[in-house]
Parts: C-alpha cells; sequence; structure tokens
C-alpha cells in the first residue's frame, strides 16, 4: 500500500478486460450519460455519504497511464476533510477502476471490501451497465461502511 497525505490507498486496480465498451463514448462528454443516470448517480453518491457519515466522491474520465498516481492526485484535490473521503475513479475506455480512501474511511473500508465491491463493479460494466455498476459498488462500500458512531436511523 502507498500513502497519499492521510490517504490509505487500496491496490483494487482492474484492468482486465472486464469492461464493456459503450457505444456512445465518442460522443461528447456531457452527452454521455441521459439526464436519468445522472439523477441515479447523484442519489446513490448522496445517500452513501449521508448514511455513513463518509465523503464519497466519484470520477469517470481518462486516468492516463499512471491509474493509481492519477486517482491519488485526483483525492488529494478532492476537497477538505480527506480522512473522512472515498474516492472512486472509473476509467472505461482504459477498463480501470480506482477506490481511494483517507485513513478515516479506511478503517471502515478494508482493502477487502473495496476489492468487492470492485469486483462487483466490473461484473456489471462486463454486461454494459457502467451507472449500475457504480451504484450497486457504491451500495456495497456503504454497508461494508455502516452508519457513524452518532448516527442513529431510526
Amino acid at each position: 500500500m502507498t500513502r497519499v497525505l492521510e490517504g490509505t490507498s487500496h491496490d483494487t486496480a482492474t484492468s482486465a478486460g472486464t469492461m464493456a465498451t459503450r457505444a456512445d463514448e465518442a460522443e461528447a462528454p456531457d452527452s454521455i450519460f441521459s439526464y436519468q443516470e445522472l439523477l441515479r448517480l447523484d442519489e446513490a453518491l448522496t445517500m452513501s455519504s449521508r448514511e455513513t457519515g463518509l465523503r464519497f466522491t466519484l470520477y469517470i474520465g481518462d486516468l492516463g497511464p499512471q491509474t493509481r498516481a492519477r486517482a491519488e492526485e485526483l483525492f488529494e484535490r478532492s476537497g477538505s476533510d480527506l480522512p473522512d473521503s472515498v474516492l472512486i475513479a472509473v476509467s472505461p475506455g482504459q477498463r480501470v477502476v480506482e477506490v481511494v480512501t483517507g485513513a478515516a474511511a479506511a478503517r471502515r473500508l478494508p482493502d477487502r471490501a473495496c476489492a468487492l465491491a470492485v469486483l462487483s463493479m466490473t461484473n456489471a460494466f462486463a454486461s454494459g451497465d457502467l451507472v449500475g455498476g457504480i451504484v450497486n459498488g457504491l451500495r456495497q462500500l456503504s454497508d461494508q461502511a455502516g452508519h457513524p458512531r452518532g448516527l442513529r436511523t431510526h
């Protein structure tokens, strides 16, 4: 594992040919997702953050030749409160998923949990469901992280 600021890196990258290529990837970046898909991603991110007290962020795009280094750089730039942050970086064209967690988030999301979420995502990606894979991965990570200590759901 490598350290990024206070972040703990998870070696959950997958570069095996597990992600289906979307037919509309060649379109302009703004048209890759429908309005409904964007709403679904936004709701999943919001619910994951609300339920866990962690700050989940998502990056979808090319990560360059050094995918892990680029994901860690994006994590560093993702804002304040890095210890309680989780970045999911998905590069559909490269068929890579990287998960970077802050120090406090890593205690609640061990490497194994992140690897299982990535596996779940890539299985969905292989069947052509990019948005569904991300939503399910976020759900898995949220379930693993659980609720923050001071928050009761009922």
